[in-house]
């Protein structure tokens, strides 16, 4: 995404809305540089604890006992808890020592503060001897995202700096999966499950797709007693019954004792395959698979939602260089168009929103009802929530060649919002360095 001022200068009540605009951007990097220099001031603090104890070659208990002596007095003159301001001690070291780049851009106004947490969440699993080449190349990824989008062009990026794949990893973190309780107040309790990232957004679409049923069934039938429970009281209620009665008691469409259309609905989750790394999924790093709208998907798993999924896959075709699509296919021809548009957009089309395509709507970019064409060139993905948006508010949009959208907000500037393109399939490698001299022998005598 990129912006552009418009070169009509607004009037009116979008003048007002203008200047307000520059008070926020204004602020916001005032903010911003002030922020940077408590972070380096935080810092500062924790390299003086540190530096104290290494005069002493004390030990990692003598170390943290530095640190929480050092955090403890900044907290009582802030009048917060020792454990949050040590905490804050932790992240500003990390930023200032490992994410140099990150930081000077944040100070700079280029990068805001969420882009630096999505900047250091995602590069936290890295070893830290190539966190410096993380740094530099996520702040030069950084403009004109939203930090949603930077995050899934992070995950990617992370992952050709991993040292080893992203199966062998994920294989040691389903180690990990559990459920547990964490007890709440007024008799309520958090039941907390880590799963695989697939398993766990393929359940939460499901009983997203139930609760709406529910909704759209009581809208229908105008019940005496209405049915006013929100979507995610209804996903909390479908899961409930899920669980302990392996079917959904809500479900309205039940007429005896068998799951009525909630029984029926199956979970959805929107997947892209590279072929290379069918093919050598050794090199998944280079260009793993990704669950849409969540980040890089383990070649193993990739590969059995490839050989276990009745849907037939769409074979999505791109230009080498670019990676922009120009053709899919499937089997199935019928609904070609849906196709190509989920391949382009992946996701909601709305600058900085990441809710992937099989969530949104096809909306026709210049109106159907105004003479606009079902084609794809004026057709584009948007969220429930941005396809209102359009319609309703004074934004405007329109589509220019290669899916891209150009998006006018009241006080006249311009936000381009371009497709995320492929990976290439051709990449540039270094050549080999020449083979060394042959040396001369000596002579034997």
């Amino acid at each position: 995404m990129s912006f552009h001022p418009s070169s009509a200068a607004p009037t009116g009540g979008p003048a007002a809305l203008s200047a307000v605009l520059d008070d926020v951007l204004r602020t916001g990097a005032d903010l911003a540089a002030a922020e940077v220099a408590r972070t380096r001031a935080l810092a500062a603090a924790g390299h003086l604890a540190l530096d104290v104890m290494a005069d002493r070659r004390a030990h990692a208990r003598a170390s943290e006992m530095a640190l929480r002596e050092v955090a403890s007095e900044l907290a009582a003159a802030e009048n917060l808890s020792d454990r949050t301001v040590q905490s804050q001690i932790g992240r500003a070291m990390t930023l200032v020592d490992d994410y140099p780049r990150t930081l000077a851009a944040w100070e700079a106004g280029v990068i805001t503060r969420a882009h630096v947490h999505a900047i250091v969440d995602v590069g936290s699993p890295l070893p830290v001897e190539v966190r410096g080449e993380f740094d530099l190349l996520s702040v030069a990824t950084a403009e004109g995202l939203s930090p949603g989008r930077l995050r899934s062009r992070l995950a990617a990026l992370a992952e050709r700096l991993q040292p080893t794949t992203l199966t062998q990893r994920h294989g040691r973190g389903r180690d990990a999966r559990c459920v547990r309780i964490v007890t709440g107040h007024d008799g309520m309790s958090d039941l907390v499950a880590t799963l695989p990232t697939v398993l766990a957004v393929g359940i939460y679409d499901r009983l997203s797709q139930q609760a709406h049923a529910v909704i759209d069934a009581r809208d229908e039938t105008g019940d005496s007693v209405p049915d006013e429970r929100t979507t995610a009281q209804l996903r909390a209620d479908i899961l409930a019954d899920l669980l302990l009665t392996a079917a959904p008691e809500a479900d309205p469409t039940r007429t005896d004792d068998r799951p009525g259309i909630l029984g029926g609905i199956r979970a959805r989750v929107q997947v892209v395959v590279p072929a290379l790394t069918m093919l050598a999924p050794g090199r998944e790093n280079s260009d793993p698979a990704e669950l849409v709208g969540h980040g890089p998907l383990d070649a193993d798993t990739a590969r059995a939602l490839a050989e276990t999924t009745a849907l037939p896959w769409d074979r999505v075709v791109t230009h080498p260089v670019t990676g922009e699509v120009l053709h899919t296919d499937t089997y199935h021809r019928g609904t070609a168009i849906d196709r190509f548009l989920r391949a382009r957009d992946r996701h909601c089309r709305w600058p900085g929103c990441t809710v992937p395509a099989i969530r949104a709507e096809v909306d026709h970019t210049h109106d159907y009802a105004l003479g606009g064409a079902t084609e794809v060139s004026n057709l584009a993905h948007l969220c429930q929530r941005h396809h209102t948006q359009k319609q309703f508010t004074r934004w405007r949009v329109r589509q220019v060649s290669g899916g891209v959208l150009e998006w006018t907000s009241p006080t006249g500037r311009t936000y381009t919002d371009e497709p995320l393109p492929y990976s290439p399939a051709v990449r540039f490698l270094p050549d080999d360095p020449p083979p060394p001299e042959p040396r001369e022998r000596p002579a034997p005598f």
